[in-house]
C-alpha cells in the first residue's frame, strides 16, 4: 500500500524547541548538542538574563548550522532593535511586551509575537484570541505566563485559556511559561504546539544553563512527538 502525503508529514513531524535566556557560550554549545532548533538572547536590561548586542552577536555566531537565533525585547527603543539586527543578525525578533503590531513590523525583519496569558485583556480565550489577532503579521504567537519578570519566572498559566487559540491555529503556537522536563511532554502531547519554549526549567540560576536539564528536556520534548505518533 503507497504512503500518503499525511502519513510521510506526520512521521517527520516533531516540535521544535528554544532555549532561551542564554549568556554563555558554553550554554549555546550544550544547547546545539542536545538538539535544540533555536537560541534566544535576552535585551531587556532588566532582566538577570539581559545581555549586549555584541555580546549575543558573539555568541550566536558560536551556535551550529541551520540553528535559529531569536532576540528578545520588550518594549524596546527602535534603536536597540536596530542595533540588534546589526550586531547579531536573528533569525526572529521576538517582542514580550505590549508592542503594537506598527512596531513590530516597522523593522521588515520575521518576529514573533508574546502574550502573557492572564493579563488584564488576556485573560478569557476570546480576549486573547482578539489580541493574537492584530499580530496576523507575526511568524508565530508565543504564549508565556504573566509575571512582573516578563518570562523567565519558572510560572505556568491556565492552558484552558489557549483554547479559542488553539482552535483557530491560524499562526504556528510556541508555549512556554513553567516548563520543564517534569511536564513538557503531557503538554505537548495535550496542547500539540507547534514549539516550545524554556528559560528557567533548564537552569542553575538565571542566566547559568544545565547542560544536563537541557538534555532531559530535549529527551522529554522528542518522547511526546513520538507518543503523539503512536495514538
Amino acid at each position: 500500500m503507497p504512503v500518503t502525503t499525511e502519513q510521510v508529514a506526520k512521521s517527520t513531524y516533531r516540535t521544535r524547541i528554544k532555549i532561551c535566556g542564554l549568556t554563555r557560550e558554553q550554554d549555546v554549545s550544550a544547547a546545539c548538542a542536545a538538539g535544540a532548533d533555536a537560541l534566544g538572547f535576552v535585551f531587556y536590561p532588566k532582566s538577570k538574563r539581559f545581555v549586549t548586542p555584541e555580546l549575543a552577536g558573539a555568541l550566536a555566531r558560536d551556535r551550529d548550522i541551520f540553528v535559529s537565533s531569536v532576540g528578545l525585547f520588550v518594549e524596546p527603543d527602535a534603536d536597540l532593535v536596530a542595533s540588534v539586527i546589526e550586531c547579531m543578525h536573528p533569525s526572529y525578533l521576538q517582542f514580550h511586551g505590549d508592542e503594537p503590531a506598527h512596531f513590530c513590523g516597522q523593522f521588515n525583519w520575521p518576529y514573533v509575537k508574546a502574550f502573557r496569558v492572564g493579563a488584564p485583556g488576556l485573560d478569557t480565550p476570546e480576549g486573547l484570541l482578539k489580541a493574537c489577532q492584530a499580530h496576523q503579521n507575526a511568524c508565530a504567537w508565543l504564549f508565556d505566563s504573566y509575571t512582573p519578570a516578563y518570562g523567565g519566572s519558572g510560572h505556568s498559566f491556565d492552558h484552558a485559556l489557549l483554547s479559542s487559540v488553539l482552535k483557530s491555529r491560524s499562526r504556528p503556537v510556541i508555549l512556554s511559561g513553567g516548563l520543564n522536563a517534569g511536564n513538557v511532554t503531557d503538554l505537548v502531547k495535550l496542547l500539540q504546539p507547534a514549539a516550545v519554549d524554556v528559560s528557567s526549567g533548564v537552569e542553575l540560576k538565571p542566566g547559568v544553563k544545565c547542560p544536563e536539564k537541557i538534555a532531559r528536556f530535549v529527551q522529554q520534548v522528542r518522547l511526546a512527538d513520538t507518543q503523539s505518533l503512536s495514538i
